[in-house]
Order: structure tokens, then C-alpha cells, then sequence
């Protein structure tokens, strides 16, 4: 069921009008019926899987609490069925083919079962969240009481499929303790949904007719691959960050506060800096559970920690060369930016410039279907020619991310986020809340485009 959809629109409807009718634990048994509905729509199987993270991670919990000397064997069971689970459906074909390809080339002959497995949606981020309420008990947290509370934790339907990816002492103390939703929430809850929709809908949907013409095959010229590289980096954007704004705006409605997971990073001006502002819980999660753990910036080891991690988090992304390489190049700058930091001075606007393209590169490679053509679209770049066609989606990039780079501009140069659309006089805001609504309605991609990160 997706955000941007008839279907969706009449289910909220349904969970906000009951919910604002129930006193507190009927609300969290509402709401945990309404997220596995939610997820159950695209296939009520993979409901086994959600329940499977929940109870173990639930049972982990409590035994590491009850005996945190000895908890590491259940944090191990939390770890190994978590990410068996996600090795399984995720990375099982991809391995099996790589191994296999390999063994062919040496000549060996090797059989391994081929299993058409089909990537259940938001895999990957509850995965992370559940596993990660573990090993927090085991540092010191204290676990959940409820299973239902606990279960709701982990499939609350706004963050559900694709983050924010939450931590346990963030939101569970907004389920297991009563709710008072407040004016203000209601009202930054609507401007995000606007904000969100606009975002995914007019903007990002819309660019993909640029992206898809350089990625659908054939011989595109430089022009063309370098439009599409600008214009897949503010679609992919738009659409995640989209869907983040609406997963704030639905939960701001329900009385939650979910975490903000994008920061103006397209204004990031330097490695780190952008992974401070993209991506933030996942940036956050590499960093407590795997940078940390291999030892950080601690040990004479630092750019291989940071290229392990940003590696092992391209790899989260799916099972393709072309996310490993992702990986590669973000923890190698990473590694490169902490060596040179403050040896060589570098103006803001420069350092900016050079990080959007660093992240323009990345992404260019990100998309592609394999290695291959990621190769053939980089040794594309040096042919400029320019065609009527390539003309037509310049002028469609530049008249689609206009909006967003003037707000978001404006925002950078303010330190602020949406906090400075909501300071705008009501008259403003009301104007420009009505255009944004008008292009999304009229102007906006009416297929219902899943967002991108959901096959992630």
C-alpha cells in the first residue's frame, strides 16, 4: 500500500478516525492491527517474517536484561536470525551466482540451489531496528515489557518500509507511555505531508522520464548521462526524503515524534558532513553498531574502519557490484577527507560544489543495473554532443528542482529546516501551501510510483 494512493488515503482515514476514539492501549492494539494490515497488503506471507523479528528479539530482550553477564549468547540469536533472515531473501541469489560464476572460470564444476526468493518490502530497515533493541538491552537499556507494545515498535506502518529506522529509547517510551497529541503537531504534521507529497510526487516522480531515458539501454550521449546523474540525484532525494517527511507528517498526527532523517544533505560541504545529513538513522546505526564496534576512530585503523563500514552499508542497499562500489567510493572519501581535514583550505561554497558531485558520481553508479553499465555510462561523460532531446529534459530538471533547491536554499542559509516554513506569516505559508498542493494535484506523476528505497 502505498503513500501516494487511493487506497492508503481511505486507510488512514479509517485508523485516524478510531484512533483518536480509543483511550491509550487500545490505541497501540489499533495501531498494531493497522500496521500488519498495512504491510499484509502487498503479501500477508511476509507478515511471518515481522513476526518472527519480533518474538525472538522480544525474548532476547528479556533474557539479556535477566542475566546481562551472560546475554551474549541471545544477542548472538538476535544477530544470527536477523541477519539470516535478511542473508536469505536478500543476498542468497546474488551469493549462489557469484560463486558459481567463479567456480566456472577455474573450471570447477559446483552446484548450488538456485532459490527464486522475492525481497519482502522494508526488509531491511526492521531488521535493523528490532536487532538493534537487543543489543541495546545488552548495553544497558531496559527491555519492554508488553509484547504487544514491542511488536508495535517494530511495524509501525508510517516508518515501517522505509525508516526512519528507530531506535528502542526513542520510541517505545512513545508507545508504552500515553499519548497527548498537541495542536502544533497537527499543524507541522499537515506541512509535512505537504512538503512530502510535493517532493515525491511533483518532483521526484516526475524526473525519472530523464533518469530512465539514459539507464533504459543503448548508447546515450554524455550530455545525456550527465543530465540523468544530476537529475537521478535529486529524484532519489526527493523520493526518500519525501517519504520520510510524510512518515513524520502521519506519525505527528498520532501523537509520535519520529526521528528527522535528512538535514539539507545536497548542502552537505564535505564526506562527513553529507553522512550527518542523508540517511540519518542508517549513517547513525553504521556508526554505534559496526564503526564503533571495529574501533572507531580510537584505533590506527580509521580509514579502514570507515571503509569497512561504508562498504558493509552500500551492501545493505542490495545485492549488486554496483552498491559495493557505492560504498567503496563514499568510505574512501570518507577516509581522504579525515587525512587532509584542515590542511587545505577550501571556501564553503567550494567545498559544497565539489561534495554535491562527489554524490552526483556516486549516484550515477548507484543506479545502474550492473557494473557494466555503470563503465559504459562513465566513458560516455567526455561526449558532450547535445541533442533536441537532451535540450527538453535540461529545461524539465531545471523547472522541476527549482522549487526545492530555492526552499531549501533558503532554509540552509537560515540553519533551519521546515521549522522556517512554519515561521513564515500564515498568509505566506497559506500561499505557498496551495501552490505546492496545485502542482502536486495537477501537475504531479499520477501512476503511483513506489518509492525508490522500498525495494531496499
Amino acid at each position: 500500500m502505498l503513500f501516494n494512493s487511493l487506497p492508503f488515503l481511505l486507510f488512514f482515514a479509517v485508523v485516524y478516525a478510531v484512533y483518536r476514539r480509543l483511550p491509550h492501549r487500545g490505541q497501540n492494539a489499533w495501531l498494531l492491527a493497522s500496521s500488519w494490515f498495512f504491510y499484509g497488503w502487498w503479501d500477508w506471507r511476509f507478515l511471518s517474517l515481522i513476526a518472527a523479528s519480533t518474538a525472538v528479539d522480544f525474548v532476547c530482550g528479556k533474557r539479556v536484561a535477566a542475566d546481562r553477564a551472560r546475554g551474549g549468547r541471545w544477542v548472538l540469536l538476535s544477530v544470527l536470525v536477523n541477519l539470516g533472515i535478511l542473508a536469505t531473501f536478500k543476498y542468497y541469489g546474488w551469493f549462489a551466482d557469484e560463486v558459481t560464476a567463479f567456480f566456472d572460470v577455474v573450471d570447477v564444476p559446483l552446484y548450488l540451489p538456485a532459490v527464486d526468493l522475492v525481497l519482502p518490502v522494508g526488509l531491511s530497515f526492521y531488521t535493523f531496528q528490532s536487532m538493534a533493541y537487543t543489543i541495546d538491552v545488552w548495553r544497558g537499556r531496559d527491555p519492554c515489557e508488553r509484547p504487544l507494545d514491542f511488536a508495535l515498535f517494530v511495524s509501525f506502518f508510517p516508518q515501517l518500509v522505509a525508516g526512519p529506522i528507530e531506535r528502542s529509547e526513542r520510541l517505545l517510551p512513545q508507545i508504552t507511555e500515553p499519548r497527548t497529541l498537541k495542536r502544533e503537531q497537527l499543524a507541522e504534521g499537515m506541512h509535512l505531508l505537504v512538503w512530502g507529497f510535493f517532493k515525491k510526487v511533483f518532483v521526484a516522480d516526475n524526473l525519472a522520464v530523464i533518469v530512465d531515458r539514459a539507464y533504459a539501454g543503448g548508447q546515450p550521449g554524455g550530455l545525456t548521462v550527465l543530465l540523468a546523474a544530476y537529475a537521478f540525484t535529486w529524484q532519489i532525494y526527493c523520493d526518500f526524503s519525501g517519504y520520510s517527511s510524510i512518515a513524520r507528517g502521519l506519525a505527528k498526527l498520532l501523537g509520535v515524534e519520529l526521528s528527522v532523517n535528512f538535514r539539507l544533505p545536497l548542502f552537505a560541504d564535505s564526506p562527513r558532513d553529507l553522512w550527518r545529513r542523508w540517511h540519518i538513522s542508517l549513517s547513525q546505526w553504521l556508526r554505534d553498531y559496526l564503526y564503533i564496534p571495529l574501533g572507531g576512530s580510537r584505533s590506527g585503523r580509521v580509514g579502514l574502519n570507515l571503509i569497512a563500514t561504508m562498504v558493509l552499508g552500500g551492501l545493505w542497499h542490495g545485492a549488486n557490484w554496483t552498491f559495493v562500489i557505492w560504498g567503496l567510493l563514499h568510505g574512501l572519501a570518507l577516509a581522504a577527507h579525515r587525512a587532509l581535514a584542515g590542511r587545505v583550505p577550501v571556501p564553503r561554497w567550494l567545498a559544497v560544489v565539489a561534495t554535491f558531485h562527489l554524490t552526483v558520481l556516486g549516484f550515477l553508479i548507484f543506479r545502474a543495473a550492473d557494473v557494466g553499465q555503470a563503465a559504459a555510462l562513465l566513458s560516455a561523460l567526455p561526449w558532450m554532443a547535445a541533442g533536441g532531446e537532451d535540450l527538453r529534459a535540461a529545461a524539465r530538471l531545471l523547472v522541476l528542482v527549482a522549487p526545492v533547491l530555492v526552499i531549501e536554499l533558503a532554509m540552509w542559509l537560515r540553519g533551519s529546516d521546515l521549522g522556517l516554513l512554519m515561521k513564515l506569516p500564515r498568509a505566506a505559508q497559506a500561499v505557498l501551501i496551495a501552490v505546492m498542493v496545485a502542482l502536486t494535484l495537477m501537475l504531479g506523476a499520477t501512476s503511483g510510483q513506489a518509492f525508490l528505497y522500498f525495494q531496499f
